[in-house]
């Protein structure tokens, strides 16, 4: 991981979140289903950033930002619905959206730029 690089940190400790969060949901609440969706989801965003850092072009690197972007939303439907069907309670949820928000808001302004600046 290249110092100071936010998103790739928060990425990274968002997926070590989302890890811990599968064995709790897995062993605790024997929730298995959800729980796989949210794990394959919320570490890909990780993947897809630290795949772009190592782009060929700018155009290469936005198109692994727009993917991390595009899987961002996707753990953010898996902790609603565990949050709405009792998997997680409301401390729980609040803190792991309010992380994968942070990402996705990240992941929007990035995209953002990179497309301004490669106009």
């Amino acid at each position: 991981m290249k110092e100071n690089n936010i998103v790739e940190e928060k990425s990274f400790e968002f997926s070590v979140r989302i890890v811990n969060l599968y064995k709790h949901l897995t062993t605790t609440k024997q929730e298995y289903v959800m729980s796989k969706q949210l794990l394959r989801s919320g570490t890909s965003i990780g993947a897809n950033i630290c795949e772009a850092q190592q782009a060929q072009s700018s155009m290469d690197f936005l198109s692994k930002m727009s993917i991390a972007l595009k899987e961002a939303y996707e753990p953010d439907y898996w902790i609603r619905l565990l949050h709405k069907t009792e998997y997680l309670n409301n401390d729980e949820y609040k803190s792991i959206i309010t992380d994968c928000r942070a990402i996705t808001k990240l992941l929007v302004t990035i995209v953002k730029s990179t497309k301004e600046n490669n106009k």
